[in-house]
Formats: structure tokens, C-alpha cells, sequence
């Protein structure tokens, strides 16, 4: 039984303490609805699911767990076979979890660098929503995407493949501060991709600290982008990309930085996939134009939070990754 086209990512968790900072950013600078829970924990909205964003309180400053929605239970039971078989522990999640983040049936599974994977069936709604502009674009392809650097690209790859069946759907080759990166883009359903993974497996260590690069989410007019660029700098919120397009999705977009330090894109109108035609290229550089750097890190900086990253194990959970995927 395939997985693909049968999963979309619902939700992401995030840990920090800086939720006056937060509630500026998400509410104000990226225009999300906001909804205050309690003293410990705030959720951000897109659309009328419940929860896309919850932020715990927690010294992490990071993207903790990445939360996909399953079609159905019949799906949801086959990727669970295929962790069990894996050997993988598999945790029940509580009915308090469930609630935070407004979502019926529950698990979670280790994922690699210790971004935890969540599973859910049903997405609880609620029509009262306050949004910028036009609002946001998810519905079956879920909320956006994420990007990881990894030192074992091949390892991140043959996790998702394992897990949700995922899909090569391109590669850029880039250089970024003097470093050749490769970014693989993986889709789980037509978006082109739910997961990018950008590989630095020639250098000894990971240069990002957060478990996170960036996560992306994408508005409904151009208008939006726009308005949303204007809000983020006037509020001073830094700036990591200018408004770009990117090569082979095509979509327009700004990169800002969270309170958090990980980046967060905004983009608009990126294409969808035909899986009759499409197959996997590789393009040179990010973008067709703009997305100049506005975030400026000096060599001791860029040292320091390579070190950083040495805190925490970059584990692919082999199991389920087995030997890779050989691109």
C-alpha cells in the first residue's frame, strides 16, 4: 500500500521562551490568528484547523516536532506496521497533547536529529479566524514545507521514503558562504516538496544550530507577500532573504528570522506537480533573482554556532533510513 499522496504536514512544535517576541512575529509581522492557551503555551492558525504553530514554553529556541495529517485510519495503520517492523518505539500520545493541538488520534515517532514525527487522523476546526489579508493557502497539501541540513543526506531521505513513501523531486546545487551545498527536495503529495534537505556531508560538522533551517508557508495573493514584507521589517524584525523567486519551484518568496533564530519563509503561488509528467532535474542556485543576503554573521559567529550544533547527535534512526537512498 502506498503512502504517498495520502499525508500532507499539519503542524510543527516549537519550544522558546520568548513568547512576547513570538505573539509580535505571528500575529503582527506574519499575520497569523493567534490564540493564547495559558501561561506555557500559545498556538498560531492559517486556516481553520486549530493548531498549524504551538509554541511550548522551553529553552530550546528551536522546531521540536514536525506534525503530519493522515487521510485515513487504513493509511495510518500502515505506516505504523512499517515502524513496528522497523523496530521503532512508537508513543502514544496523551489526550492533554491531542487537545494542544486540536487533533483526534494521536502517535509520535523519533525522527532524525531529534525531530520528533507526529501522526494524526483528524484535524478539530474552528471558524473563527483573523487572519492578514487574503489569508493562507493549505488544504490537502498541507501548510507548507520545512528545510534540515544534515551531515547524512542519503540517511534523511531513506527515513521519509520509509516512512511516507516521499518523492525526489529535485536537486540545487549551491554555493553558500564559500560551502558547495546539495539540497534535496522531497514531496509527500503534489506540492513539490514537504521536506527540503540541504547537505553538508563535506564538512565535519552541521554550520546550522536549530534543528530547523527554515519552515515555509505560503499566502493566498501577491498582495500578502508584499504586505506581510513590509510588516516584518517595520516591526524590525531581521531579515535573513530579500523577495525572491526560486528556480524550480518557481515560487516568490522572503526568508525573515524568528525570535527563535530559525527562519521562516513566505511565499507565494509556487507550481504544483503533475505526477504524469513530472521528473527530477538539477538546477544551479536557489533563485532566479533577488533573495540577496540581509542577514549578516561574522566568522566567529558562524563558529560559534557550528559549535552549537556539536550539542546535539545528528541521529537518522537507521532502522527506519536502513542504508540510504543512493541519488
Amino acid at each position: 500500500m502506498s503512502v504517498f499522496g495520502h499525508v500532507a504536514l499539519g503542524y510543527l512544535v516549537v519550544e522558546t521562551e520568548r513568547f512576547a517576541d513570538w505573539r509580535r512575529f505571528g500575529r503582527d509581522a506574519i499575520g497569523m490568528h493567534l490564540d493564547d492557551l495559558d501561561t506555557d503555551a500559545l498556538r498560531f492558525r492559517l486556516d481553520e484547523q486549530q493548531c498549524r504553530f504551538l509554541l511550548r514554553c522551553g529553552p530550546a529556541e528551536d522546531v521540536t516536532t514536525l506534525g503530519w495529517q493522515v487521510d485515513d485510519h487504513g493509511t495510518f495503520e500502515e505506516i505504523l506496521a512499517r515502524v513496528h517492523r522497523c523496530g521503532v518505539p512508537v508513543t502514544v500520545g496523551t489526550d492533554e497533547e491531542a487537545a494542544l493541538r486540536g487533533v483526534g488520534r494521536l502517535v509520535r515517532i523519533p525522527g532524525p536529529n531529534g525531530l520528533a514525527q507526529e501522526l494524526y487522523t483528524r484535524a478539530q476546526i474552528d471558524g473563527q479566524l483573523a487572519v492578514a489579508g487574503k489569508g493562507f493557502v493549505t488544504g490537502e497539501f498541507g501548510l507548507g514545507h520545512v528545510a534540515v541540513t544534515s551531515t547524512k543526506p542519503h540517511q534523511v531521505r531513506g527515513y521519509y521514503n520509509a516512512l511516507l513513501d516521499a518523492r525526489l523531486s529535485d536537486f540545487i546545487d549551491e554555493t553558500i558562504s564559500g560551502v558547495k551545498v546539495k539540497i534535496r527536495f522531497l514531496r509527500v503529495n503534489r506540492r513539490h516538496h514537504s521536506v527540503a534537505i540541504a547537505a553538508v556531508n563535506r564538512l565535519p560538522i552541521n554550520p546550522v544550530r536549530t534543528r530547523v533551517q527554515h519552515l515555509n508557508i505560503q499566502v493566498a495573493e501577491l498582495d500578502d507577500l508584499t504586505d506581510s514584507y513590509q510588516r516584518v521589517r517595520a516591526l524590525g524584525f531581521d531579515m535573513a532573504l530579500g523577495i525572491g523567486q526560486h528556480t524550480n519551484d518557481r515560487e516568490l518568496s522572503f526568508y525573515a528570522v524568528t525570535p527563535s533564530g530559525f527562519e521562516w519563509e513566505v511565499g507565494w503561488n509556487p507550481l504544483v506537480v503533475d505526477e504524469s509528467t513530472w521528473r527530477p532535474t538539477t538546477h544551479q542556485g536557489i533563485s532566479i533573482w533577488g533573495h540577496e543576503m540581509r542577514r549578516n554573521a561574522d566568522k566567529l559567529e558562524q563558529f560559534a554556532t557550528a559549535v552549537k550544533s556539536l550539542l546535539r547527535r545528528e541521529d537518522t534512526i537507521p532502522a527506519l533510513a536502513g542504508a540510504g537512498i543512493l541519488d
